[in-house]
C-alpha cells in the first residue's frame, strides 16, 4: 500500500476505533460498577483516556495491519476486570456487564450517524467535510461491526459471557474451558469465511443507512 494512502487511512480510523475500543470497555466497569463490584474503578479503568486501555497487539498492531491490507476492522482493548464475588446477584450481573460494550458500540454507531447527517447539510470547506464524513463512515462501521463481532457466543468474547450467565453451572463450566483458545477459534471461523453469514447483515443494513444520512439514494 501507498505510505500516503495508509496514512491518510489511519487519519480517518484512528479516532473512530480508540473511542469504540475504550468506551466499550469503560461501558463493562460503568456496569460492574452499578452490580457493586468496584475493581475497575479502583485500577483506574473507568478513565475515557485511551492509554488506559490500550492492549498493544489488540488495539494497535492488528488494526494496523488489517487496515494495511483492507481485511475487516477488529480490534480489542485490555479487558477491564471484574470480580465476581464483588457482585450483586452475580449471574445477572455478569450478564448485563458483558451487553454493556456492544451496548455502548451500539450507542456510538447512532453518534457517529448523528455526525454524519450533520456534515452531510452543513457548508464547511469541501476537503474537511469530506473528511469528517468519511470519519463518520468509518465510526458507524466500527461500532457496528465491533458489537456484532463481540456478541458472538464464544469465551471470552461478550457473548460467550452472556451464554454462561443463562446456562445452568454445570454447562457454563464446561463453555468457560473454551476461554483460552476463544480467540484462536474466533481467527479460524474468520479465515475461513464462516462468520460471512453474521456480517452480511451488517454490511447490508449499512449500504442503506449510509447513503440516507448522506442524502443520497442506496
Amino acid at each position: 500500500m501507498d505510505l500516503k494512502v495508509f496514512l491518510f487511512k489511519v487519519s480517518i480510523w484512528a479516532i473512530p476505533v480508540l473511542f469504540a475500543i475504550t468506551l466499550h470497555e469503560v461501558a463493562h466497569g460503568w456496569m460492574a460498577r452499578a452490580f457493586g463490584d468496584r475493581t475497575a474503578e479502583l485500577l483506574g479503568r473507568l478513565s475515557l483516556n485511551p492509554l488506559r486501555h490500550i492492549d498493544p497487539v489488540g488495539t494497535l498492531v492488528v488494526p494496523g495491519v488489517l487496515l494495511a491490507v483492507g481485511g475487516p476492522l477488529i480490534g480489542w482493548a485490555r479487558p477491564v476486570p471484574v470480580t465476581m464475588r464483588g457482585l450483586r446477584r452475580p449471574r445477572l450481573g455478569m450478564a448485563l456487564i458483558a451487553l454493556a460494550g456492544p451496548g455502548a458500540n451500539l450507542l456510538m454507531a447512532g453518534v457517529w450517524c448523528a455526525v454524519l447527517a450533520l456534515i452531510a447539510r452543513a457548508h464547511l470547506e469541501q476537503t474537511l467535510s469530506n473528511w469528517v464524513a468519511l470519519m463518520a463512515q468509518a465510526g458507524i462501521v466500527m461500532n457496528v461491526v465491533l458489537a456484532v463481532f463481540n456478541l458472538l457466543p464464544i469465551p471470552p468474547l461478550d457473548g460467550g459471557r452472556v451464554l454462561s450467565a443463562l446456562l445452568p453451572s454445570t454447562l457454563a463450566a464446561r463453555l468457560a474451558k473454551i476461554e483460552p483458545f476463544g480467540f484462536l477459534v474466533v481467527i479460524g471461523l474468520s479465515a475461513l469465511r464462516m462468520l460471512d453469514w453474521l456480517f452480511e447483515p451488517a454490511y447490508r443494513m449499512l449500504g442503506r443507512v449510509i447513503p440516507a444520512l448522506l442524502g443520497s439514494p442506496a
